[in-house]
């Protein structure tokens, strides 16, 4: 027999050359309602006849499928490799679809001689068809292996088909071997034409697409035999969570740049600031829109490869994310399933890590900070600070609509002279309005407000003014840019707002300061108006004691209504009913209405304002790091939600008949266990530091669970909203699944997220 010596080729997973069509998926609201039915293949020889007759095969199956059409071999999976052997029985098997019964399947055996070079040479070849498999008795076929001469017999293989979960009451052949290599199976190389099981399917759900499946067989301890199945696959959330994050914070930075922009003129010491901050968002919003123009362009892939993390367009991008499910089969023994999601550690490669991670870097920058905002002379805000400032106008941007459309629906039950409808929308408008007020309850709007009035054009501060005055009084005035002059020294016990401006001040006049300022036309000193420290109470207050007079004009009005329906005859009820006029209560509710809603929206105008100057100021102190710490994170968190999203889905789709899983989401929320495969040597521990900070991000998400408006597999795709302090993600299930939900999940109650790393 000639040596043909071949190369052989990896036998590696490589999630880039997956190309099973996502549509075979079937998903659990019925999407696909086909079921394709898998072959799955386990392998074995005897009597294999090595070249050299002084030593014993290293056997390697490779498999390939004869196309019908062209008439050429198409390459469909290998096995491990079984050394020093004879009769080797592969633990690696091989899967088929349900079109591939009439279909030639090629198998080649080789004894490979150096793995290293991954050559090897050809002992035989046999040919079969899957159906010819199936219509035997035992669905078992033992074929001679011939030589590439086709003359001499190298062996035979033996092919039987494996039923996984039908192991009951099946005898299973005594495995005798002391390799290694029966006991360890090596990750082969995967079928290009992968099928996907109706019932595995129905626990992925629908986000994975081009699954990868194998079969292994192993000894267990009483001589039987443990199938396992792996199935491994890509998730759509690699790319869609990633561009719709990147959206949300366009938008963000572009609603950051308009509220600067509206916080009205400024002195020009910070009007110069506010424009280098302004600046600042443009190049990171133009940076993101390219990047997901970019990212817009890839179609069909949904996984990114480790040899790209340095790629800049894929910085968003999770590495290698992909689930993995193992299936294992024992005989007598329930099926048992193990979830894994493996997804590369969280960081941003492009950056790199030559002074560190995340963890590191921000910890020098709050250091950092609190020197430079004493250089820009403005207030240095703590991260807390800054996330309160965030929150509110959070929390008011989305409490003003719906105040305002409650206050419509009241107005709307006043006008149907509906008592019922009356008391359920004046319960919600007072829930939320009470929330409303709560929110802005708070000593850092009013201070804030303080710091912007100090940062107004023309602004003088009370040392200023006491100065010019004593000195108005001694006969020495100073010129208009004297008096304005920038003080170099600021007071020994300043308030917190006392250096929000390029000037000292902000504090509380005392009585002589205020006859001071009465003087205004003696001493010629431009000056604003005195800033009312109160105002802000009587404004946010004034919300409060709106809210009141609607409670009241309500009570009012069902109380005339309920003495007028008890004071009338039995007989005439239905006349006083009828003569009641539809506008009356719309009327008389109008105008405690209106004030309410114009209340509201003057006290989120002034907190608006007065929390974009909070974030300007920590913009400005941010200046020289924090833009670039900020994108850094961005790009951390987007990889992290990724996975995040990838395995709450699929824990949820195995989940759902879990009653103590779904009990556990709504009482408690998700518990997300990362575990590191990293080092903290090298870049990898900047790597860590990244992880880190990324994965306690996650605690700013919440997962919501609604109903898909319709079965189609674009309609079951999760749904990001939100802004950087807090997302929701919306996971779409099928009406069927959604009705089987407790009724808490159902009633839409946000599940929060508990994650760490170890």
């Amino acid at each position: 027999m000639e040596d043909s010596i071949q190369h052989l080729g990896h036998c590696l997973v490589d999630m880039k050359e997956l190309s099973a069509n996502a549509e075979r998926i079937s998903t659990a609201g019925g999407i696909r309602t086909s079921k394709l039915e898998q072959v799955e293949l386990s392998l074995a020889c005897n009597d294999l006849v090595a070249l050299g007759r002084d030593r014993k095969p290293n056997a390697l199956v490779q498999v390939a499928v004869i196309d019908p059409h062209k008439q050429h071999l198409v390459s469909h999976g290998c096995t491990e490799i079984v050394e020093a052997n004879k009769d080797p029985l592969f633990l690696t098997g091989v899967t088929f679809p349900s079109d591939y019964p009439e279909t030639l399947v090629k198998l080649m055996v080789y004894d490979v001689k150096d793995k290293n070079q991954e050559s090897g040479s050809l002992l035989g070849s046999a040919t079969f068809s899957v159906g010819d498999l199936l219509r035997t008795k035992d669905e078992q076929l033992t074929l001679n292996l011939r030589s590439s001469d086709g003359v001499c017999t190298a062996g035979t293989v033996v092919v039987s088909r494996l039923k996984m979960g039908e192991m009951e009451g099946v005898e299973v052949d005594h495995i005798a071997t002391n390799t290694p290599s029966h006991r360890c199976p090596i990750v082969c190389e995967p079928a290009h034409h992968c099928c996907v099981d109706q019932e595995e399917s129905l626990l992925t759900g629908p986000v994975f697409r081009n699954p990868v499946c194998k079969v292994y067989t192993f000894q267990t301890t009483d001589s039987k035999r443990m199938i396992v199945r792996e199935q491994m696959e890509e998730c759509t959330l690699s790319f869609s969570i990633p561009k719709q994050l990147l959206s949300l914070y366009i938008q963000e930075d572009m609603s950051r740049v308009q509220d600067l922009t509206e916080l009205g003129e400024l002195s020009p010491h910070w009007d110069n600031l506010r424009k280098e901050v302004i600046t600042r968002y443009g190049g990171i919003i133009s940076s993101y829109q390219e990047t997901l123009a970019e990212l817009d362009k890839i179609t069909g892939c949904s996984f990114k490869p480790s040899c790209c993390k340095a790629q800049k367009s894929l910085e968003f991008i999770p590495i290698n994310l992909h689930t993995q499910r193992m299936r294992v089969s024992c005989l007598k023994k329930t099926d048992a399933f193990y979830d894994i999601v493996t997804v590369g550690a969280p960081a941003a490669h492009f950056q790199g890590f030559k002074s560190g991670g995340l963890q590191r870097l921000l910890s020098r920058y709050e250091a950092d900070k609190k020197s430079f905002s004493t250089a820009c002379q403005c207030i240095y805000y703590s991260p807390e600070h800054t996330a309160k400032a965030q929150e509110v106008l959070s929390i008011t941007s989305l409490l003003q609509p719906l105040i305002t459309s409650l206050a419509d629906q009241l107005l709307q039950a006043a006008q149907e002279h509906s008592s019922p409808g009356l008391r359920d929308a004046l319960k919600s408008l007072s829930d939320k309005t009470e929330q409303f007020v709560h929110t802005l309850k708070d000593e850092l709007v009013k201070s804030a407000l303080l710091a912007l009035h100090a940062a107004r054009p023309g602004y003088v501060s009370k040392s200023q003014r006491q100065s010019a005055v004593q000195g108005h009084h001694q006969g020495h005035i100073g010129t208009d840019g004297e008096q304005n002059q920038i003080p170099g020294q600021s007071p020994a016990t300043p308030e917190p707002t006392a250096t929000c401006n390029n000037v000292e001040g902000c504090q509380t006049p005392t009585g002589e300061e205020a006859e001071l300022g009465k003087t205004k036309n003696q001493d010629s000193i431009p000056h604003h108006k005195e800033y009312d420290e109160e105002e802000w109470d009587r404004v946010w207050a004034n919300v409060a004691k709106c809210l009141n007079c609607v409670i009241a004009m309500v009570d009012k009005l069902q109380e005339e209504d309920n003495n007028k329906q008890e004071s009338a005859p039995e007989q005439q009820l239905a006349d006083v009913i009828t003569s009641h006029t539809p506008g009356d209560w719309k009327e008389q509710l109008y105008p405690v209405v209106t004030r309410l809603k114009e209340c509201v929206k003057e006290v989120v105008e002034k907190a608006k304002k007065a929390m974009t100057f909070v974030l300007l100021q920590e913009a400005v102190c941010s200046l020289p790091q924090g833009f670039g710490l900020q994108q850094r994170r961005d790009v951390v968190f987007s990889q992290a939600l990724a996975a995040l999203a990838c395995g709450f889905v699929l824990r949820l789709y195995a989940g759902m008949q879990d009653k103590g899983f779904l009990k556990q989401l709504h009482l408690v929320g998700l518990v997300a266990q990362f575990e590191s495969l990293l080092s903290t040597y090298s870049e990898e521990i900047g790597m860590l530091e990244d992880m880190e900070v990324g994965i306690s991000d996650l605690h700013k998400v919440v997962f919501k669970i609604t109903e898909a408006k319709t079965a189609d597999l674009s309609e079951l795709q999760p749904f990001l909203c939100g802004r950087r302090d807090h997302f929701t993600v919306e996971v779409p299930l099928p009406q069927p699944i959604f009705q089987t939900l407790p009724e808490e999940i159902k009633e839409g109650r946000p599940l929060r997220v508990f994650s760490g790393a170890v």
